[in-house]
């Protein structure tokens, strides 16, 4: 198979898993505070990928160390700090629109940094599907209000994204094993995560584990969401490139929506399927040749 169409495929099927961790999240908040969740999760997803492939990574400059820090500083501890944060100080619906930025602030940064020169239609694109995020929150509920630190946070949690997606494509440049590479990646975000631990109140019971609900939701977020996505997803960001896999955080809402229609029976309103229609539309224009023009890329453009 074509490896782009490949790597098309695992970016839609990572999104699909990402999707479902709302739900996974929120049944480990019962017994997990949202840090442990975050640091046990990325803990599993290394063990497994070190399963997976158990081969030792040896970077080959400190340069290229740097770029594994800083992609498991913003990929892994900024993004997923700032978002839980952000959902305590503001509303789910405004969360979801601002961090639905990213893949804008990606292309911006591909700009700036890679040199990849985009065309009109990936802005229509956005403009598309941003309009349908928005339909969706709304049909939520909820009243999009602005509440500054939350929502800065939440604008953070988009930024922080996109950088990931900047130094993982830079990784991505180096030559090295994508899975070798992901659980670098997770080991430097847990390194960052761990002078947060003693600050939040980690409670060190074992007895948590024994419940299989609880036990069964955090191997999912491990395993699946952590290793197995991480690895899919930064293997789309190699072939694809940074922006063209990161508009695919487009369809996150959607498949949330069709989720709680399968596992909620939550009816689905004319917003809604307005909204999953203009994401759908937008995700199309983005994804079109004609939206972005890549640089021709060698293995010194890198460095």
């Amino acid at each position: 198979m074509d490896p782009r169409i490949t790597a098309h495929i695992a970016a839609v099927l990572t999104i699909l898993v990402w999707g479902a961790t709302f739900v996974s999240t929120k049944v480990l908040l019962r017994g997990f505070s949202p840090v442990e969740i975050l640091f046990l999760r990325f803990a599993l997803g290394a063990v497994a990928l070190a399963l997976a492939c158990p081969h030792r990574l040896r970077s080959r400059s400190l340069r290229e160390e740097g770029l594994f820090a800083l992609a498991g500083l913003c990929g892994v501890t900024l993004y997923f700090l700032c978002e839980n944060v952000a959902l305590t100080h503001t509303l789910a619906a405004n969360a979801a629109v601002i961090v639905a930025t990213a893949p804008f602030l990606t292309a911006l940064l591909a700009r700036l940094l890679l040199g990849e020169s985009l065309q009109p239609r990936f802005f229509l694109g956005f403009a598309c599907a941003l309009g349908g995020i928005i339909c969706i929150s709304i049909n939520s509920g909820a009243v999009l209000r602005l509440n500054p630190l939350g929502d800065l946070l939440a604008f953070l949690a988009a930024l922080t994204w996109a950088f990931y997606s900047i130094f993982t494509r830079k990784v991505s440049q180096c030559g090295y094993n994508m899975v070798q590479a992901t659980r670098r990646i997770f080991c430097w975000g847990l390194l960052f995560m761990l002078p947060v631990l003693p600050l939040t109140g980690v409670r060190w019971d074992l007895s948590r584990f024994a419940d299989p609900v609880l036990l069964g939701n955090l191997l999912f977020l491990g395993l699946g969401a952590s290793a197995l996505c991480f690895a899919t997803w930064n293997y789309s960001i190699k072939i694809l490139g940074a922006v063209k896999t990161s508009v695919y955080i487009y369809l996150v809402p959607v498949v949330a929506v069709i989720t709680a229609m399968l596992i909620l029976h939550e009816p689905l309103t004319w917003l809604a399927a307005l909204g999953m229609g203009l994401v759908l539309l937008g995700l199309g224009i983005s994804e079109s040749r004609l939206s972005l023009k890549q640089p021709p890329s060698s293995r010194a453009d890198s460095h």
